[in-house]
Protein backbone atom coordinates (compact mmCIF):
# COMPACT_ATOMS: atom_id res chain seq x y z
CA UNK A 1 0.00 0.00 0.00
CA UNK A 2 1.53 3.35 -1.01
CA UNK A 3 2.18 5.92 1.71
CA UNK A 4 -0.43 8.48 0.60
CA UNK A 5 -3.16 5.89 0.06
CA UNK A 6 -2.29 4.32 3.42
CA UNK A 7 -2.79 7.66 5.18
CA UNK A 8 -6.13 8.19 3.44
CA UNK A 9 -7.21 4.71 4.51
CA UNK A 10 -6.15 5.39 8.09
CA UNK A 11 -8.12 8.63 8.28
CA UNK A 12 -11.22 6.86 7.00
CA UNK A 13 -10.79 3.97 9.41
CA UNK A 14 -10.21 6.24 12.40
CA UNK A 15 -13.32 8.24 11.63
CA UNK A 16 -15.37 5.07 11.10
CA UNK A 17 -14.42 3.92 14.61
CA UNK A 18 -15.76 7.01 16.39
CA UNK A 19 -18.69 5.12 17.89
CA UNK A 20 -17.01 1.75 18.39
CA UNK A 21 -13.96 2.13 20.63
CA UNK A 22 -14.78 3.23 24.13
CA UNK A 23 -15.94 6.12 26.21
CA UNK A 24 -13.76 8.91 24.86
CA UNK A 25 -14.92 8.27 21.32
CA UNK A 26 -18.52 7.71 22.36
CA UNK A 27 -18.48 11.08 24.12
CA UNK A 28 -17.41 12.81 20.93
CA UNK A 29 -13.89 13.59 22.14
CA UNK A 30 -12.41 12.51 18.83
CA UNK A 31 -14.48 15.04 16.91
CA UNK A 32 -14.06 17.73 19.56
CA UNK A 33 -11.14 20.02 20.30
CA UNK A 34 -8.52 17.29 20.63
CA UNK A 35 -9.69 15.19 17.70
CA UNK A 36 -7.19 16.50 15.19
CA UNK A 37 -4.27 15.87 17.51
CA UNK A 38 -5.47 12.34 18.26
CA UNK A 39 -5.85 11.46 14.59
CA UNK A 40 -2.57 13.13 13.72
CA UNK A 41 -0.71 11.25 16.42
CA UNK A 42 -2.12 7.89 15.40
CA UNK A 43 -1.48 8.48 11.69
CA UNK A 44 2.02 9.78 12.32
CA UNK A 45 2.99 6.69 14.29
CA UNK A 46 1.85 4.15 11.68
CA UNK A 47 4.71 2.66 9.68
CA UNK A 48 4.22 -0.02 7.04
CA UNK A 49 5.78 -3.34 7.92
CA UNK A 50 7.31 -3.26 4.45
CA UNK A 51 9.67 -0.61 5.81
CA UNK A 52 11.89 -1.05 8.86
CA UNK A 53 11.36 -4.71 9.77
CA UNK A 54 13.92 -4.47 12.57
CA UNK A 55 11.22 -2.81 14.68
CA UNK A 56 9.46 -6.16 14.78
CA UNK A 57 12.10 -7.54 17.14
CA UNK A 58 13.50 -4.40 18.77
CA UNK A 59 11.34 -3.10 21.62
CA UNK A 60 11.63 0.58 22.47
CA UNK A 61 14.32 3.07 21.50
CA UNK A 62 17.93 3.09 22.68
CA UNK A 63 18.53 5.95 25.10
CA UNK A 64 22.13 6.46 23.98
CA UNK A 65 23.78 5.85 27.30
CA UNK A 66 24.53 3.20 29.90
CA UNK A 67 21.76 2.19 32.28
CA UNK A 68 22.89 1.44 35.82
CA UNK A 69 21.97 -1.71 37.74
CA UNK A 70 19.95 0.34 40.23
CA UNK A 71 17.95 1.92 37.41
CA UNK A 72 17.24 -1.49 35.91
CA UNK A 73 16.09 -2.86 39.25
CA UNK A 74 13.67 0.02 39.83
CA UNK A 75 12.20 -0.33 36.35
CA UNK A 76 11.93 -4.09 36.85
CA UNK A 77 9.88 -3.59 40.02
CA UNK A 78 7.71 -1.05 38.22
CA UNK A 79 7.05 -3.45 35.34
CA UNK A 80 6.20 -6.19 37.84
CA UNK A 81 3.42 -3.91 39.10
CA UNK A 82 2.21 -3.25 35.54
CA UNK A 83 2.15 -6.98 34.81
CA UNK A 84 0.30 -7.82 38.02
CA UNK A 85 -2.31 -5.18 37.30
CA UNK A 86 -2.76 -6.37 33.71
CA UNK A 87 -3.09 -9.99 34.82
CA UNK A 88 -5.71 -9.01 37.40
CA UNK A 89 -7.76 -7.47 34.58
CA UNK A 90 -8.13 -10.88 32.85
CA UNK A 91 -7.49 -9.47 29.40
CA UNK A 92 -7.88 -12.78 27.55
CA UNK A 93 -4.33 -12.27 26.29
CA UNK A 94 -0.89 -13.75 26.89
CA UNK A 95 1.37 -11.51 29.02
CA UNK A 96 5.10 -12.17 28.79
CA UNK A 97 8.18 -10.59 30.33
CA UNK A 98 10.66 -9.45 27.67
CA UNK A 99 13.60 -7.03 27.38
CA UNK A 100 13.73 -3.73 25.50
CA UNK A 101 16.71 -2.53 23.44
CA UNK A 102 18.27 -1.06 26.58
CA UNK A 103 18.14 -4.41 28.37
CA UNK A 104 15.36 -3.18 30.64
CA UNK A 105 12.31 -5.18 31.64
CA UNK A 106 9.32 -4.79 29.35
CA UNK A 107 6.05 -6.62 28.62
CA UNK A 108 4.57 -8.20 25.51
CA UNK A 109 0.80 -8.56 25.61
CA UNK A 110 -0.41 -10.78 22.77
CA UNK A 111 -4.02 -10.86 21.63
CA UNK A 112 -5.18 -13.70 19.39
CA UNK A 113 -6.56 -12.10 16.21
CA UNK A 114 -9.25 -14.78 16.08
CA UNK A 115 -10.60 -13.38 19.35
CA UNK A 116 -10.13 -9.71 18.44
CA UNK A 117 -11.64 -9.71 14.96
CA UNK A 118 -14.05 -11.57 12.72
CA UNK A 119 -12.43 -13.36 9.78
CA UNK A 120 -10.88 -10.93 7.25
CA UNK A 121 -12.07 -7.96 9.34
CA UNK A 122 -10.15 -5.22 11.16
CA UNK A 123 -13.11 -4.11 13.31
CA UNK A 124 -12.54 -5.04 16.95
CA UNK A 125 -15.36 -7.18 18.34
CA UNK A 126 -17.44 -5.86 21.23
CA UNK A 127 -16.03 -8.43 23.65
CA UNK A 128 -12.46 -7.58 22.72
CA UNK A 129 -13.13 -3.86 22.97
CA UNK A 130 -13.89 -4.45 26.64
CA UNK A 131 -10.53 -6.21 27.08
CA UNK A 132 -8.65 -3.42 25.29
CA UNK A 133 -10.49 -0.87 27.42
CA UNK A 134 -9.23 -2.69 30.53
CA UNK A 135 -5.69 -2.54 29.17
CA UNK A 136 -6.14 1.18 28.47
CA UNK A 137 -7.08 1.72 32.12
CA UNK A 138 -3.87 -0.03 33.21
CA UNK A 139 -1.83 2.09 30.80
CA UNK A 140 -3.41 5.29 32.11
CA UNK A 141 -2.48 4.31 35.66
CA UNK A 142 1.14 3.58 34.65
CA UNK A 143 1.49 6.62 32.44
CA UNK A 144 5.28 6.64 32.11
CA UNK A 145 5.20 3.46 30.01
CA UNK A 146 5.49 3.79 26.24
CA UNK A 147 3.62 1.48 23.89
CA UNK A 148 4.04 -0.07 20.44
CA UNK A 149 1.36 -2.07 18.63
CA UNK A 150 2.34 -4.76 16.09
CA UNK A 151 -0.02 -6.66 13.80
CA UNK A 152 0.86 -10.06 12.35
CA UNK A 153 -0.78 -12.52 9.96
CA UNK A 154 -0.34 -16.15 8.95
CA UNK A 155 0.92 -17.11 5.50
CA UNK A 156 -2.58 -18.10 4.34
CA UNK A 157 -3.90 -16.25 1.31
CA UNK A 158 -2.55 -13.26 -0.57
CA UNK A 159 0.62 -11.74 0.91
CA UNK A 160 -0.37 -8.17 0.00
CA UNK A 161 -3.77 -8.55 1.62
CA UNK A 162 -2.22 -10.10 4.73
CA UNK A 163 0.19 -7.19 4.97
CA UNK A 164 -2.61 -4.64 4.72
CA UNK A 165 -4.81 -6.53 7.19
CA UNK A 166 -1.98 -6.72 9.73
CA UNK A 167 -1.58 -2.92 9.47
CA UNK A 168 -5.31 -2.31 9.79
CA UNK A 169 -5.63 -4.56 12.83
CA UNK A 170 -2.68 -2.96 14.63
CA UNK A 171 -4.22 0.43 13.92
CA UNK A 172 -7.61 -0.67 15.25
CA UNK A 173 -6.13 -1.76 18.58
CA UNK A 174 -4.06 1.44 18.86
CA UNK A 175 -7.14 3.51 18.06
CA UNK A 176 -9.11 1.79 20.80
CA UNK A 177 -6.34 2.45 23.32
CA UNK A 178 -6.15 6.12 22.32
CA UNK A 179 -9.92 6.43 22.25
CA UNK A 180 -10.01 5.27 25.87
CA UNK A 181 -7.61 7.89 27.12
CA UNK A 182 -4.11 6.60 26.38
CA UNK A 183 -2.19 9.61 24.99
CA UNK A 184 -1.36 9.06 21.32
CA UNK A 185 2.13 10.46 22.02
CA UNK A 186 2.81 7.37 24.13
CA UNK A 187 1.96 5.01 21.24
CA UNK A 188 5.34 5.16 19.54
CA UNK A 189 4.84 2.68 16.69
CA UNK A 190 1.89 1.03 14.98
CA UNK A 191 3.30 -1.56 12.63
CA UNK A 192 2.00 -4.27 10.32
CA UNK A 193 4.30 -7.17 9.45
CA UNK A 194 2.06 -9.44 7.41
CA UNK A 195 3.40 -12.98 7.76
CA UNK A 196 7.08 -11.98 8.00
CA UNK A 197 7.53 -12.55 11.78
CA UNK A 198 5.93 -15.94 12.56
CA UNK A 199 6.05 -17.42 16.06
CA UNK A 200 4.91 -20.88 14.96
CA UNK A 201 4.98 -23.18 11.93
CA UNK A 202 2.66 -21.96 9.18
CA UNK A 203 2.51 -25.52 7.85
CA UNK A 204 0.04 -26.45 10.61
CA UNK A 205 -3.37 -24.97 11.40
CA UNK A 206 -2.38 -24.47 15.05
CA UNK A 207 0.71 -22.59 13.88
CA UNK A 208 -1.26 -20.36 11.54
CA UNK A 209 -3.71 -19.53 14.33
CA UNK A 210 -0.81 -18.55 16.63
CA UNK A 211 0.69 -16.36 13.93
CA UNK A 212 -2.51 -14.32 13.53
CA UNK A 213 -2.02 -11.94 16.43
CA UNK A 214 -1.71 -8.36 17.65
CA UNK A 215 1.05 -7.58 20.14
CA UNK A 216 1.03 -4.61 22.50
CA UNK A 217 4.57 -3.91 23.71
CA UNK A 218 4.86 -1.98 26.98
CA UNK A 219 8.27 -0.56 27.92
CA UNK A 220 10.03 2.19 29.84
CA UNK A 221 9.74 5.68 28.39
CA UNK A 222 12.62 8.12 28.50
CA UNK A 223 10.83 9.88 31.36
CA UNK A 224 10.66 6.64 33.35
CA UNK A 225 14.34 5.93 32.78
CA UNK A 226 15.25 9.45 33.93
CA UNK A 227 13.09 9.06 37.04
CA UNK A 228 14.70 5.69 37.82
CA UNK A 229 18.18 7.16 37.30
CA UNK A 230 17.28 9.82 39.86
CA UNK A 231 15.93 7.21 42.27
CA UNK A 232 12.43 8.69 41.99
CA UNK A 233 10.51 5.87 40.32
Amino acid sequence: MKKNSLKLFIMGLCLSMVCSCGTALQNGALIGGGGGALLGGIIGNLVSGKGDKTKGTAIGAAIGGAVGAGTGALIGKHMDKVKAEAEAMRLNATIEEVKDVNGLDALKITFDSGLLFEKASSTVTATSQANINKLANVMKKFDTCDISVYGHASSDGNATKNQTLSEQRALSVAQCLAGNGVASTRIKDILGFGSSVPVADNATEAGRVANRRVEVLVYASEAMIKAANAGKL
